[in-house]
């Protein structure tokens, strides 16, 4: 177990549960449902499963049954990865984008072969114990019983009535009542509840090849959409190899492009170069900042679908290219290294880990709130956009094309030390999710936070040029201090989503430590 500051010096909202089954996630029902299939006898990747298809009920306003998954996976003495992101139609035109200032995020243009169905029958079929018949219960009884929605989850859901206005089927599927649930409200689906039930007793395959591809397939001819059935049974997850780095002896794991972790990992090597400040001190603050413009700039410019990337990975990870980076860092002025400017985004992160120390961090996404507004008629089908995160510039490796996985903002993560799991984690929301694993880690390993400390503590958030968005927390003179070396300094009224949402799962002697980031509506659980 490594030896962590046991205190909370920042207002929390939630305290760490110790126990030796936890799960934690963004919204408590699914939470709970997790925890019942460890109750019932299943692992950690039973849990998961069962949460992932939960949140696609409670928590539609960030994933769905039409989103894409990642997933790290700690099982058998072995760290597995695992990418369920899916590819371009292949009756996409890249001509038709070319030269935009941005993708479509709306409608059948910006639609991506959703993956999260597959992950969850790839999760369950290698690693669970339990039938995805089984895991899907909880699920099916939120959509078909009807759940009370939680705060958050109905504010975010209000703004999506307005963003999806005139979408006909999303509004009859997600505002049948001419408006968006309310907290506390309950709400149905038995559309959701049938589709789900057919996965189950399909193993997902009714998704990619039966009657739901049909229903997907028919609504995207009818609509103008490329999507087409070859494209959904074209579709298969891949089990990947996770890359990573050592942090002063913590090593963070993340899933491979085309997901955005390398990131987190860029910033990192540059930062093992520079002696640590204070955990909330402005030039420590300054240089955590510098280092992801560079790691920002980089990612935008060079991860893609593998097998466009025009340069290798270890390539980037290469200890001289990394020093030569840290040594670019200017202790005293804020840079401009024209980084991109960073798109909001909606995700659901879980972690789950059991008593024989099989460990999961789970992340699924529609992208932007709902995804493309594309909903397939009497199914609770919700299409993702990821589409979006193409680069419309010709030549780009990550350039929109037919069969092509676009840049992925979605990344869970998982920590080893000794080449041991220590811990599983993961800060959701579009770009400030490698943002917030960095931070997260730099305030463990340099400053020994535990990880509730660690998610509870105030963040800072890069945007284009040297703008830098920041949470209230910090003492009134590190505000100063970081405006005086140059940083566009936005503070924020009140810490929020905008800064992420985190979970963690951290391995004790005998048990876990969970925490649960207070600005979602979630919780961990565990016994």
């Amino acid at each position: 177990m490594p030896d962590l500051d046991w205190t909370f010096p920042y207002p929390t909202r939630r305290m760490p549960v110790l126990a030796r089954n936890v799960v934690a996630t963004s919204q408590p029902l699914a939470a709970q449902a997790g925890l019942s299939m460890l109750r019932r006898g299943g692992n950690a990747v039973d849990a998961a499963v069962a949460t992932a298809m939960a949140l696609t009920v409670v928590e539609p306003t960030s994933n769905g049954i039409g989103a894409d998954a990642f997933a790290l996976v700690w099982a058998g003495g072995g760290m597995h990865g695992l990418n369920a992101s899916g590819r371009a139609p292949g009756a996409m035109d890249p001509a038709r984008f070319l030269g935009r200032a941005d993708m479509p995020r709306l409608g059948w243009d910006s639609v991506t072969v959703p993956g999260a169905v597959s992950a969850w029958s790839a999760l369950a079929k290698r690693f669970g114990t339990m039938s995805l018949v089984d895991l899907a219960e909880p699920a099916i009884g939120y959509a078909r019983d009807g759940f009370p929605v939680s705060p958050q989850t109905a504010g975010h859901w209000d703004t999506a009535a307005r963003v999806y206005q005139g979408m006909e089927a999303w509004q009859t599927t997600f505002a049948p009542g001419g408006r968006s649930p309310r907290a506390g409200e309950i709400f149905r689906s038995e559309d959701h509840a049938r589709t789900l039930e057919a996965i189950a007793a399909s193993g997902g395959a009714a998704f990619y090849e039966g009657t739901l591809a049909r229903r997907i397939t028919e609504t995207a001819k009818a609509e103008g959409g490329p999507m087409s059935m070859e494209d959904l049974a074209a579709h298969e997850p891949e089990w990947v190899r996770p890359i990573s780095i050592d942090y002063r002896g913590w090593t963070l794991h993340e899933i491979p492009p085309n997901g955005q972790g390398l990131i987190a990992l860029l910033a990192l090597g540059m930062l093992r170069h520079h002696a640590p400040g204070g955990p909330d001190e402005a030039g420590w603050l300054h240089l955590q900042i510098e280092a992801m413009k560079l790691a920002m700039a980089d990612g935008h410019r060079f991860i893609a679908d593998p097998t466009n990337m025009d340069v290798a990975v270890s390539d980037l990870l290469d200890g001289d290219y990394l020093r030569g980076r840290a040594e670019a860092l200017d202790p005293a002025r804020a840079g401009d290294p024209g980084h991109g400017t960073p798109r909001p985004g909606g995700t659901v992160l879980l972690c789950a880990a059991d008593a024989s120390g099989m460990m999961v961090s789970l992340i699924q996404s529609n992208y932007t709130g709902f995804g493309s507004g594309v909903v397939i008629p009497g199914t609770g089908i919700a299409m993702q956009n990821r589409g979006a995160c193409f680069t419309p510039e010709a030549g780009h490796p990550n350039a929109p094309g037919p069969g092509k996985r676009p840049f992925h903002t979605i990344i869970p993560g998982l920590v080893t030390r000794d080449g041991e799991p220590v811990m599983v984690f993961g800060v959701m929301g579009g770009p400030m999710q490698p943002q917030g694993h960095a931070q997260v880690l730099v305030r463990m390993a340099d400053h020994g936070q535990n990880p509730q400390a660690a998610l509870d503590a105030p963040r800072f958030r890069v945007e284009g040029g040297r703008t830098v968005a920041i949470e209230p927390g910090f003492a009134p003179e590190v505000y100063e201090d970081l405006v005086a070396r140059g940083h566009d300094l936005r503070i924020d009224a009140t810490r929020h989503v905008g800064f992420g949402g985190g979970q963690a799962i951290l391995r004790l002697d005998d048990g876990y430590f969970g925490a649960s980031d207070g600005r979602r509506d979630g919780q961990a659980v565990g016994f």
